[in-house]
């Protein structure tokens, strides 16, 4: 019978371990005067493959869509008697975005189109400290190797650090095919935390990043230096949270080439 519990414990347990990259958004839908708009539809649809989320609003005006992939969307809201409020915003890994969307009276055929984008929003239901890499970063900056750990460096508060093993011929790769060395906040290299879309990608024995996958197939990641919540506390060192990207409507692919050949690199005077 333990044995029974034990297992369904662990089996419930399993999707709660999947949900720090996945983003929720929190709203409010208030009227001219503030007060709370009860049964407005809100409905949120993805610009890349067109999925459509939808929720209501209940007594209080407040709606929540979780599970929510990284990337760009366009929410629409409506309530009888209200213009239709449309807006953009694009939503990051792991985050909890509050929106506080103000409807006004309707005329014929109103439509209230906001021009703003998530980074302007205040965000109060987080303390956690530190940047996303966003796509345009990954595809973008150079990179040594295709080493996608490379552009944690970028952070403020991580600097290159020396390899999870003695005498090793490269401080940030401490052996072949071997990604580590990033010291975050002044902690160990060793004390960092990897999530690999939602699971745990940190090596057992080295407490490095166990899988590195190809930059091309990396949507966006998020680094934690501080104040982490509840969620990320895998390690007291950085917490560095990878997702991978998602199919779209549109055929895309890539291509690449990489070399490194002694006879171009500059004399080592």
């Amino acid at each position: 019978m333990r044995i029974i519990i034990l297992l369904s414990a662990f089996l419930v347990s399993l999707p709660v371990l999947g949900q720090s990259n996945y983003a929720v958004l929190n709203g409010t839908v208030v009227d001219p005067q503030q007060r709370a708009v009860e049964g407005a539809t809100v409905q949120l649809t993805s610009t890349d493959t067109q999925l459509v989320r939808r929720a209501s609003s209940n007594d209080q005006g407040t709606f929540q869509i979780p599970g929510l992939l990284p990337g760009e969307y366009e929410i629409a809201v409506e309530a009888l008697g209200f213009a239709r409020v449309t807006r953009k915003l694009r939503l990051e890994v792991g985050q909890q975005l509050t929106l506080d969307l103000s409807l006004t009276l309707a005329s014929v055929s109103s439509t209230v189109d906001i021009q703003a984008n998530s980074v302007d929003v205040l965000r109060t239901s987080d303390a956690s400290v530190g940047e996303v890499i966003e796509p345009t970063a990954i595809r973008n900056l150079p990179l040594n190797g295709r080493m996608l750990i490379d552009l944690v460096l970028s952070v403020p508060g991580a600097h290159m650090s020396h390899g999870a093993q003695a005498g090793a011929m490269n401080p940030l790769y401490w052996r072949p095919g071997q990604r580590s060395a990033v010291s975050i906040g002044g902690n160990r290299p060793n004390a960092n935390y990897f999530l690999l879309d939602g699971a745990t990608d940190t090596d057992p024995t080295f407490n490095t990043l166990n899988l590195s996958p190809s930059p091309d197939s990396v949507q966006e990641f998020k680094v934690l230096t501080g104040s982490y919540s509840t969620e990320m506390g895998g390690a007291g060192g950085g917490q560095v949270n990878i997702v991978t990207r998602g199919g779209t409507n549109q055929f895309h692919g890539t291509v690449y080439e990489f070399l490194r050949n002694g006879a171009l690199d500059a004399r080592p005077f």
